[in-house]
């Protein structure tokens, strides 16, 4: 080939990769236009790095008692150009980690720290990737409406899943040790374009990595206690996908090595898929091919609209046909969150230190020995922040070679398991948070004004909601109260930001007035709070969503409770005179 197609062949996968190609970033990098702002200074219009380029070179030595000194090294390469950047990370991370010669020379290593803070710096800024479900219409004649409640109860054009694999561990060529691979996977998608297989493959390579994110030589077990776990992939445009995963021993006898499934779906609905899970693990102690039948029929089916139910019938031998019933909770904000387990965790005073520091978007380290536990935690607190949504990076379990993440300068919620415990705490102005159960000190690193952080009053008042959550039976229950206890403390802190959006002309994007909207709360720590809290990323992107809509009544539970408090007050004010 002359130079000239070759450089023109160039050209036309630039071209390619630029304008077709996806691919993902576990930074959750997000880039958004925002206009200028008087009173703020506004944000640049494009945020964005034209590369970046980091290496962390480090020899670590494994405890004594195994004797073995291995050598970590992570090389990872980001390249942004243009409108739309592009995130090399996961090849990077899923296939090609290569190990770089250690080396002396500190001013090197300090430069390389810097361009790793230069990603970091980079803020993920977008719309919300929450599926939004679609609003009831007014009512109809007999056979219409009938017809209409039929397609409200399903979300429009939703799969169950992308993908489901088996992830199993299998002997390395030298027969040394194991790695993970995947086994199974389905829909098996075999007419795809070129870049459409590589994209994949790098999906896939990604989804092994966080199947068995521990790093560790695996050996085969009699026992193996079973563990049910989440993670996610997030795309350069900020949209998610959910990584639902469960590990146990395969069927058999004898040692064998643990083995992983694994469904891929851009829904968020955690105990909807252990539900599928077990449906699947049923099947997979029979044979491998009753999965297939049963998977089919679940992709087939719609997805289920919140508190409505989606029936898949599904056969099994010596057993005959059986019906699966999968219903949606009826908060569908919250299908993705189980609290028992942060407040089993944590004491309900700890659980509010926490939640202060995750409101100011500061850096925060979750630590256990389950992955279970940091998954569920991790989405727990992120939750509590509704209607508010984390806008930074979110790693439910950080994968060992992507431990040097907690270096980054920005704002992230990362879970780590304890056993690399001392390879983040080395790191200040950050909260550490040990989950375990045999832990001797809840907080390992910290700041030290968490406990000061929230206004005093309305803390006191959610310490005494969550006291009523002895009272609830179930996880829907225990959801509402916890979820509710929280919800509260935003409609009293920024429940009024609605009446300093200003619309100048009709048909026009409205105007927050920031310092009004503070200066008219009465209470001195509160009004000292929000004034923080309005600098966060989270509550700018709220704001942004609000003045690009059209004034009028807005939707939503956190709206419902904003008008409850606001009728409550005018009945308390009545009252007084």
């Amino acid at each position: 080939m002359d130079k000239k197609s070759q450089q023109a062949q160039n050209v036309e996968q630039q071209q390619l990769s630029q304008n077709t190609r996806r691919s993902f970033s576990f930074s959750s990098l997000r880039i958004k236009k925002r206009h200028n702002s008087a009173e703020d200074g506004g944000f640049t219009r494009r945020r964005g790095l034209l590369s970046f380029s980091s290496v962390r070179e480090t020899s670590r030595k494994e405890p004594d008692d195994d004797g073995v000194s291995q050598l970590h090294s992570t090389q990872d390469q980001m390249k942004m150009t243009g409108e739309q950047p592009r995130v090399n990370l996961i090849s990077d991370v899923a296939g090609k980690h290569s190990a770089i010669p250690s080396g002396d020379d500190e001013g090197e290593r300090q430069g390389a720290l810097k361009r790793f803070s230069a990603m970091w710096s980079s803020f993920r800024r977008g719309k919300r990737d929450k599926v939004k479900d679609p609003e009831p219409s007014e009512p109809l004649g007999t056979e219409a409406a009938d017809n209409t409640s039929r397609q409200h109860r399903y979300v429009s054009g939703q799969y169950f899943f992308e993908y489901l694999v088996v992830v199993s561990l299998k002997k390395t060529k030298d027969g040394s040790s194991y790695e993970p691979q995947i086994t199974y996977q389905f829909p098996k998608r075999d007419v795809m374009a070129r870049f459409q297989k590589e994209e994949e493959e790098k999906t896939l390579k990604a989804i092994t990595l966080f199947c068995f994110p521990e790093g560790i030589n695996w050996a085969p077990l009699t026992e193996y206690h079973s563990e049910t776990f989440s993670f996610v992939l997030t795309e350069i445009d900020g949209s998610r996908r959910n990584g639902y995963c469960r590990r146990l021993l395969p069927g058999g006898k004898g040692a064998r090595p643990p083995e992983a499934y694994c469904i891929i779906s851009s829904l968020a609905c955690f105990g909807l898929f252990s539900k599928i899970f077990d449906e699947v693990e049923k099947r997979r102690q029979i044979s491998m091919a009753m999965i297939y039948p049963f998977m089919q029929k679940l992709r087939e089916a719609p997805f289920p609209a919140p508190g409505n139910t989606v029936e898949i019938k599904s056969f099994i031998p010596e057993s005959g046909t059986e019906i699966i019933s999968l219903t949606r909770p009826l908060d569908s904000w919250l299908e993705h969150v189980n609290f028992a387990t942060l407040f089993n965790c944590l004491k309900d005073e700890d659980v509010l230190k926490v939640f202060a520091a995750a409101v100011l978007e500061r850096r925060i380290i979750f630590i256990a020995d389950e992955l279970g536990t940091l998954s569920q935690v991790i989405h727990a607190v992120a939750a509590l922040l509704y209607p508010f949504t984390w806008q930074h990076t979110f790693i439910s379990i950080v994968p060992e070679i992507l431990i040097d993440v907690v270096m980054a300068p920005t704002p992230y919620l990362l879970g780590v398991q304890k056993r690399l415990l001392d390879l983040v705490t080395d790191q200040s102005d950050l909260l550490v948070v040990d989950l375990s159960e045999e832990k001797t000190e809840t907080f390992i690193v910290s700041i030290g004004d968490e406990d000061s952080i929230l206004p005093p009053k309305l803390k006191t008042e959610i310490l005494e909601a969550l006291c009523t959550r002895q009272q609830t039976s179930t996880v829907e229950e225990l959801n509402r109260v916890v979820s509710e206890a929280f919800l509260h403390f935003f409609v009293k802190t920024v429940g009024h930001y609605a009446s300093y959006v200003k619309y100048s002309h009709a048909g026009e994007r409205g105007v927050f007035e920031k310092r009004s909207f503070y200066k008219a709360i009465e209470s001195k720590t509160t009004r000292h709070f929000v004034k923080k809290f309005i600098q966060t990323q989270m509550f700018d992107l709220f704001i942004q969503e609000v003045e690009q809509q059209q004034p009028g009544p807005q939707q939503g539970i956190f709206h419902k409770k904003i008008l409850e408090y606001q009728e409550k007050k005018k009945r308390d004010k009545t009252k007084k005179h």
